[in-house]
């Protein structure tokens, strides 16, 4: 199936970074947040890929026109580098497509903008490239497949932060206040299996987790698959430091492709 990945948003709340590169290349170890979330999908055999582009579109197109595989992958050297032996590559058999789609888009807009790159499909993947997962797609992909009417399918998380939720009146007066950990509250992480029946839901200018999926939930025609393993987003500082600190310590749960990652020995074990 291909792959729609959302890549033009500012990332305001990474300022440090968004206001030289747009959020999906701030890197991770070193790498973009983006190659990872790519690799997570080549991983399962889901390599055409289709980036909505935007803002500073054109930092993400250099990123891999002059994409550099000595970085992650074993080589020889020889003749003093005039020749590099790749041993394996990372993006060899992907293809990629890139498309503007607006500075301003939001992500339903980008999403029609790139219909007709997806002609002929009928179903696809999409994902906002800002959210890290050990997500097993195939069997969200099976679940999906499973429920003919349905169409489209998003990953529900239940957060496990540190934040409270508040049931308050009018006035503000507090009547309840406890851990979202303790709750049945899930969360939307932008991991998506759509049907090409979705653009029948849509109108220039939704936004696609508010008019469409509502249409679709009057309906019922939207569903959802819980994973209860590993997801975080990206959308701070606090966020960037503390997914460097996994990578730093080898603990990237993240990194399904990676047979010798930690994570993957820690569960043989």
């Amino acid at each position: 199936m291909k792959v729609v990945l959302f890549c033009g948003g500012q990332g305001t709340r990474l300022r440090d970074y968004s206001e030289t590169i747009p959020k999906p290349m701030v890197t991770i170890g070193y790498r973009p947040i983006l190659w990872n979330v790519m690799k997570y999908y080549a991983h399962f055999g889901h390599k055409d890929f289709i980036l909505c582009l935007g803002y500073k579109a054109d930092k993400i197109k250099d990123y891999f026109i002059n994409y550099d595989e000595t970085i992650s992958n074993n080589f020889v050297y020889t003749l003093g580098g005039n020749r590099i032996e790749l041993l394996s590559s990372d993006i060899d058999d992907w293809k990629i497509t890139f498309v503007d789609t607006g500075i301003e888009s939001n992500i339903g807009m980008r999403l029609m903008r790139v219909r007709e790159y997806l002609e002929g499909e009928d179903m696809f993947l999409a994902n906002y490239s800002d959210g890290l997962s050990d997500l097993p797609l195939p069997t969200m992909i099976a679940d999906f497949k499973s429920k003919p009417d349905m169409v489209a399918s998003f990953m529900r998380y239940q957060p496990n932060e540190s934040f409270h939720v508040v049931e308050a009146d009018a006035s503000g007066l507090v009547s309840s206040i406890h851990s979202i950990a303790g709750t049945q509250i899930s969360i939307n992480t932008g991991y998506f299996v759509l049907r090409k029946e979705i653009f029948d839901y849509m109108e220039y200018g939704d936004e696609l987790v508010v008019q469409p999926f509502h249409r679709l939930i009057e309906e019922k025609r939207l569903t959802s698959y819980q994973h209860t393993g590993f997801w975080r987003a990206m959308d701070t500082f606090k966020d960037k430091m503390y997914l460097d600190d996994l990578q730093k310590k080898g603990n990237t749960p993240w990194a399904v492709w990676d047979k010798n990652d930690s994570h993957f020995i820690k569960k043989a074990i």
